[in-house]
């Protein structure tokens, strides 16, 4: 995969306790998940081999575990969050992480970008 090469998943939903007051945290929200990131590794066309690139499955059922894995106040933390855990257990040297929380009215979605990169 060369470097500008990137792998997405776009409009994940995921659940979990998230929001400053207490009671906005009590019951789990449906947050959207929006994620790209490009691999270290690089990628042989000719090998069409799993292993020659990063299982996307397997970074999505990941998002899932760690969105339900403990009350956050912040979708920031989240996605902070979200972003360590691909980065240290993936083979990918950049992330982005988009989340997407409903929780306003009159608007549609309000949330945050992060971008964060493998330190050498």
């Amino acid at each position: 995969m060369k470097e500008e090469d990137q792998i997405f998943i776009r409009g994940q939903r995921v659940s979990a306790h998230i929001g400053v007051p207490d009671e906005e945290r009590a019951n789990a929200q449906e947050l959207v998940v929006h994620t790209r990131f490009s691999s270290s590794m690089r990628f042989q066309s000719s090998s069409d081999q799993i292993d020659q690139t990063v299982d996307y499955h397997a970074v999505y059922l990941r998002i899932n575990e760690v969105a339900a894995s403990k009350p956050r106040q912040l979708i920031e933390t989240l996605a902070e969050d979200l972003a360590a855990m691909i980065l240290a257990d993936f083979h990918v040297a950049e992330v982005s992480i988009e989340i997407e929380k409903f929780i306003l009215p009159n608007t549609r979605s309000v949330g945050v970008s992060i971008t964060r990169r493998k330190s050498c």
